[in-house]
């Protein structure tokens, strides 16, 4: 096996082994250090072109990138998920319980495979899915008969979309990818294409166990690929805040309020942030989360 030219880096069978519990790739899938090697690389080279993309050109920055990067790397396609076989009622128990009961109009941001969109379609929701490559979205939707699928930006919805149109609008690990000078505006597109009273429902890591992409394969302290900003709650409430969005919750099924266990998260947090060890927050982090007092996935549910 080729070891790595970068000898700060980790490498071998433990580098492999932490790569597919990264990506959710089964045992026996054919992973090797050099297919790793470049993922890592090309990754790190997009989003160095990601980082300075302008607001004129992002879009067509974005989707050339990630086309790109599945073009590369098929294997992201190809096994991820594969080692993580959940029957979609229970992988998407906590969106379902979130959205509510059906009819509802849904929008999701970023599709990816379409599990979640085709599964939601399938116990009569009417839903539409958005990507912003035809790498993730139409190769994987297409075979659908009832569930749309757009091409989008994912910031600029009400570009796409009319305004006031959705109940829900749903995105599963997305806004970590987007350009960080965009958060606003994405949450303002996303709040201009919500019927009055309805609910963005989103889920992202949370900047405090991070990083999470695969910079986490190399045990790198920080982000170094293309989750592009990793979020706290107290920072996801601000924007939130400030796109118009009214009443901020967890989205969680819990046995008690979830503006209440909301309040205890923000608090771990602040106490969290007070510490520049990287190593003790993340220790102390995995505490909290044991004592459901955080979590290291920022799961939310904001209203019109």
């Amino acid at each position: 096996m080729k070891q790595s030219n970068l000898q700060s880096e980790p490498a071998g069978t433990q580098l492999i082994k932490r790569y597919k519990n990264n990506y959710h790739i089964p045992d026996g899938a054919p992973v090797t250090e050099d297919m790793i090697m470049h993922h890592w690389i090309l990754e790190k080279r997009l989003t160095q072109e990601l980082k300075k993309s302008t607001p004129e050109n992002r879009w067509d920055v974005f989707e050339k990138a990630y086309t790109k990067l599945y073009h590369e790397l098929p294997w992201l396609n190809e096994f991820t998920d594969d080692g993580n076989q959940i029957a979609p009622e229970k992988e998407f128990k906590k969106w379902v319980s979130a959205i509510g009961k059906p009819p509802k109009l849904i929008y999701e941001i970023g599709t990816g495979k379409g599990r979640m969109i085709q599964y939601l379609d399938s116990i009569g929701y009417s839903c539409k899915g958005t990507e912003i490559t035809k790498e993730r979205g139409e190769k994987f939707l297409s075979g659908s008969k009832s569930v749309q699928l757009g091409n989008t930006d994912g910031i600029h919805l009400d570009q796409f979309e009319e305004k006031n149109s959705y109940d829900i609008v749903l995105s599963n690990q997305v806004i970590e990818h987007f350009h960080p000078e965009d958060k606003l505006a994405h949450f303002k597109g996303v709040h201009a294409i919500l019927k009055k009273g309805g609910h963005y429902i989103f889920s992202t890591p949370h900047l405090l166990t991070g990083p999470h992409d695969v910079s986490r394969v190399f045990e790198k302290k920080v982000a170094e690929g293309m989750h592009l900003k990793e979020y706290t709650f107290s920072e996801l409430a601000t924007i939130a805040k400030e796109a118009g969005f009214k009443k901020i919750s967890l989205a969680s099924n819990l046995p008690i309020s979830k503006q209440l266990f909301f309040q205890l998260f923000l608090l771990s947090e602040k106490i969290l942030l007070r510490s520049n060890n990287l190593v003790f927050r993340k220790k102390i982090a995995r505490l909290l989360q044991k004592l459901r007092l955080f979590s290291g996935d920022i799961f939310l549910k904001i209203q019109k």
